[in-house]
């Protein structure tokens, strides 16, 4: 995975992609966007993208830390971007 920054229209993509059906789970990610967009690489775009497949129910056990990243998704971009999500 890369270190560049995204680009515009990656970044756009990534914002709409990551819309979400849980009030709870859109306040994580519009605060993530609010701190980070303008650093983003596509390393982390790929960790999100990851963590945007999951259903809402998983995805707020994991920023809610009810339970860690494990399997298939247990990767180090999900856990970084895991990370900056929960901050």
């Amino acid at each position: 995975m890369s270190q560049q920054p995204l680009d515009s229209r990656d970044l756009g993509m990534l914002k709409w992609r990551s819309r979400r059906g849980l009030l709870e789970n859109d306040l994580f990610i519009e605060r993530f966007f609010a701190r980070h967009e303008s650093g983003l690489t596509a390393r982390q775009a790929e960790g999100m993208t990851v963590l945007m497949n999951l259903s809402d129910n998983d995805l707020l056990d994991l920023l809610l830390r009810r339970k860690e990243p494990d399997g298939e998704i247990n990767t180090e971009e999900v856990r970084e971007v895991l990370g900056m999500l929960r901050n």
